[in-house]
């Protein structure tokens, strides 16, 4: 397949190409859009055999749901059986941004969308270029993260085109993502609503609209393998560069330590170690690949930063990813929650 690549501005629209990509998606085709969480990769929502293109693009196993993307809240009512009243409140407080929230399906909703649950996750982005292309292609779009099943998901165009070159009729470049990780997740089919995914939008956050939200406390532990998933990334390991990721947790100065020691120990096995670090300790690693993700004093940074640097390690070949933990409150959460998978929950104490 040849794919088609153009870049565009958020605020400086090339009409043309979104309506050519609109009417891609409308004929059943595949086609990658920036969004301010991750990029996605889109199908027609309503097309069981486009949305089975997702799965082969990809790689994804059929069970993890996909999220449906609209550009306003009115075409929202033909895919659900009902909208409750906390879900409109979410909706009035947090959309267009990074909110997906589950309802129960309509029938219009097909089985591989949903993953053959009765429920479907709704969201309505943020980012021009994503709400302007679900406009002028008519449909509600089907968009899981733009990557190989199980990798980071990508920030930017070019990982967008490392993974997906050759596999979709077309990708639009925008520039990197705000956020950096997927969108929190919110289950409005049961009340108080549960968080099934953390992201940019923090139970802080819905906790000012209501505060008997709760975080699912399966989202931190390792999934059992009868698990069955009600939100995309509950399950399978996701987010995993080429290296094993290994998160040293615990105080900063012993984690530090700890670190060390097992770089000294794996450079006499003659093994390249990368190191996720921040700016307050990245001095003190020696004789390893180090990247700040960036300061602890603001995780909105290290959020945008994590998928784009577990990327950054595969470029340089490293045999091994030690990463520092984090605090899991507000985004913190999510970062944890993502580092946690790409490690296969592989946690050493410091």
């Amino acid at each position: 397949m040849n794919t088609k690549v153009v870049k565009m501005d958020e605020h400086n629209l090339d009409k043309g190409s979104l309506i050519e990509c609109g009417k891609i998606l409308r004929e059943g085709g595949l086609v990658v859009f920036p969004t301010e969480t991750v990029y996605g990769l889109g199908a027609n929502a309503l097309n069981a055999e486009a949305v089975k293109k997702i799965f082969e693009a990809k790689g994804r196993p059929q069970d993890n749901p996909l999220i449906v993307h609209v550009c306003d809240i009115e075409s929202i009512k033909p895919l659900v059986k009902e909208i409750p009243e906390i879900a409109c409140k979410l909706m009035g407080k947090f959309w267009p941004g990074p909110m997906t929230i589950i309802l129960p399906k309509s029938d219009l909703i097909p089985e591989e969308t949903s993953a053959g649950l009765d429920s479907v996750g709704i969201r309505m982005p943020s980012n021009l270029i994503a709400r302007e292309l679900i406009r002028v292609s008519e449909v509600p779009i089907a968009a899981p993260s733009a990557n190989i099943s199980g990798r980071p998901s990508p920030t930017d165009l070019e990982r967008c085109m490392e993974d997906l070159m050759g596999k979709v009729d077309y990708i639009i470049g925008g520039e990197k993502c705000d956020v950096g990780v997927e969108s929190t997740v919110i289950d409005c089919t049961i009340y108080p609503p549960c968080v099934l995914r953390p992201g940019g939008i923090t139970l802080e956050m819905f906790r000012e609209v209501d505060d008997k939200i709760y975080i699912d406390p399966a989202i931190m532990k390792k999934p059992d393998k009868d698990f069955k998933p009600k939100a995309p990334g509950m399950k399978y390991r996701h987010y995993a560069p080429k290296a094993p990721v290994k998160i040293v947790q615990g105080e900063l100065n012993k984690t530090v330590e700890k670190i060390n020691e097992i770089i000294k120990e794996c450079v006499s096995e003659n093994k390249i170690v990368g190191v996720m670090a921040t700016d307050e300790t990245a001095n003190y690693y020696k004789n390893a690949v180090i990247i700040s993700l960036g300061s602890r004093k603001n995780l909105n940074t290290i959020a945008q930063n994590l998928f784009g640097t577990l990327r950054s390690f595969d470029d340089k070949k490293v045999d091994i990813i030690l990463s520092e933990s984090f605090e899991e409150e507000g985004i913190g959460i999510a970062i944890m929650n993502r580092l946690k998978k790409s490690a296969g929950f592989d946690i050493i104490k410091a």
